[in-house]
């Protein structure tokens, strides 16, 4: 079994003792991701799109840095601080996975706190692409 770590300035540092993902036996399997600037950790955004939006651009950055793309996400799990959310992050990640052939499973969940009380969470497991140069 083969397990690689993935680390990118393209997303912020993990703000604890783990991983912003892994890859394994062709799987990438991310760290939540929040909305969180990539170089200065600052929450970008105060409303739940812009926050949704920055998370997704975190969460494709790893994705990608672990030899996929969001084409072969296949499993992702939203948190947020608030359900009455659901519809507005839901237009905003509707848009992110546009271009695939078809949406991954998800599973969304209201929490009761989330680091430094964003308003959403985001992780993911995909597969690595065939033709990926890691």
């Amino acid at each position: 079994m083969s397990i690689r770590h993935i680390a990118t300035t393209l997303a912020p540092k993990a703000i604890g003792p783990y991983s912003q993902g892994v890859v394994a036996n062709g799987f990438v399997y991310t760290a939540g991701q929040c909305p969180f600037h990539e170089t200065t950790g600052d929450i970008v955004g105060t409303d739940i799109q812009t926050q949704t939006a920055q998370s997704l651009k975190n969460l494709k950055a790893v994705v990608e840095a672990g030899g996929s793309s969001f084409r072969s996400v296949i499993k992702t799990t939203v948190f947020l601080k608030d359900m009455n959310h659901f519809a507005k992050m839901n237009e905003v990640y509707a848009k992110a996975f546009a271009d695939t052939s078809f949406p991954p499973a998800r599973s969304a969940v209201e929490v009761a706190r989330l680091p430094k009380d964003v308003l959403v969470e985001i992780e993911c497991v995909a597969m690595v692409e065939k033709n990926a140069n890691i």
